[in-house]
C-alpha cells in the first residue's frame, strides 16, 4: 500500500454501529475518501445489499473503481454529495437504510502538497476538492475584493484578525501573485500582531478559504435537505464533522426535523400533525482517547446520528 493510500477512517467503529447495517439494505457513503467506511459497510452487507459510493475527488473515485471493480453491489460516482437525489434516482436507489457523511479533507488530500490544502507543505494554492472544476484559491485571492476576503475569513474561519489579514493579502498581491501555500502562510504570519503557540497561525485562514472555494457549507445543507425524502423508515443518517460551522448545521437540521412543524402554544392539533421526520439518536460522540492517540486528526471529530421516522 502506497503512502498515498494510507488513510485512517475517523470513528470507524462508532459510525458502523450507528448505521446498523442490514444485510439486504441500501446505503450511501457520500464521502468515499479511501474507502475505510465503505469496506466496513460492505463487510456487513449480504449479496442483495447495495452501496452508492461517491466523492468529488477524482483520485478517490479512481481508487474506488479499482477497489470495487468486481463487486456488483457497489456503484461509484464522481460527484458532490449535494447531487445525492439525482444519483439515487439515476440508480433506482431512492430508499436508503443508511447514509454516511464524513466531512472535511481526507489525509491523502492533506498530505499531497500539490492539492494545496496543507499549511505545513509548500505547494500550489489550489484547495479544490474537485481539481477538474471551479476556481483555485490562488485565482480567487488574486481577484476577490478586500471586503469579500474579510467576510470569508470572518464567517468561515472565525478569524479574529480577518481585516488585518485581508488587507495584507490585497497589499501583497499588488506586488506579486499569490501562488503558493507557503507564500500565503508568510503573509498571514506577518499580518498577525502575535502568534498562538498552541495553533498554527494559518489554520483558520486555510479552513475559511477551502470552505469558500468548495462551497462546503452550502453543499452540506443541500444534501441534508434531500436526504429526508430518500430515507426508508428507520434509516440512519450519520454525519462526522470537524469544525463548529459544519456541526452547527447538522445539529440545527436534526433538531428542526425532530421537532417538526411549528404551531403556537395551546394550538388544537394532534401530535401527528406536527410531522416530525427525524429522531435524534443519543448525544453527539467524540473520538476515543485511543483513536486520538493513533490519529491526531480525529481530535476535532464530532459524530451525530438521526433516524428517519415512520
Amino acid at each position: 500500500m502506497s503512502g498515498y493510500d494510507h488513510h485512517y477512517s475517523v470513528m470507524l467503529d462508532e459510525a458502523l454501529k450507528a448505521l446498523f447495517v442490514r444485510k439486504s439494505g441500501t446505503y450511501a457513503d457520500c464521502t468515499y475518501g479511501r474507502g475505510g467506511h465503505s469496506r466496513r459497510i460492505l463487510s456487513a452487507l449480504g449479496e442483495e445489499g447495495r452501496l452508492l459510493a461517491l466523492d468529488s475527488d477524482l483520485d478517490a473515485v479512481s481508487h474506488a473503481k479499482k477497489m470495487f471493480a468486481n463487486d456488483s453491489r457497489v456503484i461509484v460516482e464522481h460527484s458532490t454529495f449535494s447531487n445525492i437525489k439525482k444519483l439515487a434516482e439515476k440508480h433506482n436507489a431512492t430508499g436508503f437504510d443508511g447514509v454516511l457523511l464524513d466531512l472535511g479533507v481526507s489525509s491523502p488530500q492533506l498530505d499531497n502538497a500539490k492539492r494545496g490544502f496543507s499549511f505545513r507543505l509548500d505547494g500550489p494554492l489550489d484547495m479544490r476538492l474537485n481539481s477538474s472544476a471551479g476556481i483555485t484559491a490562488a485565482d480567487w485571492l488574486q481577484e476577490a475584493p478586500q471586503k469579500e476576503i474579510e467576510e470569508v475569513l470572518k464567517n468561515f474561519g472565525e478569524e479574529r484578525y480577518f481585516r488585518r489579514i485581508a488587507r495584507a493579502l490585497v497589499n501583497e498581491r499588488e506586488k506579486s501573485e499569490l501562488k503558493t501555500t507557503s507564500g500565503l502562510v508568510e503573509i498571514v504570519k506577518k499580518a498577525l500582531p502575535a502568534l498562538d503557540k498552541n495553533k498554527h497561525p494559518a489554520t483558520r485562514v486555510f479552513q475559511a478559504i477551502r470552505i469558500h472555494i468548495n462551497r462546503e457549507l452550502d453543499e452540506l445543507s443541500h444534501c441534508l435537505e434531500q436526504l429526508i425524502s430518500l430515507m426508508n423508515a428507520g434509516g440512519r443518517i450519520v454525519v462526522i464533522s470537524f469544525h463548529s460551522l459544519e456541526d452547527r448545521i447538522v445539529k440545527n437540521f436534526f433538531k428542526r426535523k425532530a421537532q417538526g412543524e411549528y404551531f403556537p402554544r395551546k394550538f388544537p392539533i394532534k401530535d401527528a400533525d406536527i410531522k416530525r421526520t427525524l429522531r435524534v439518536l443519543g448525544k453527539p460522540l467524540k473520538a476515543s482517547p485511543q483513536e486520538i492517540l493513533n490519529n491526531r486528526r480525529s481530535r476535532s471529530a464530532t459524530m451525530r446520528v438521526a433516524e428517519k421516522m415512520p
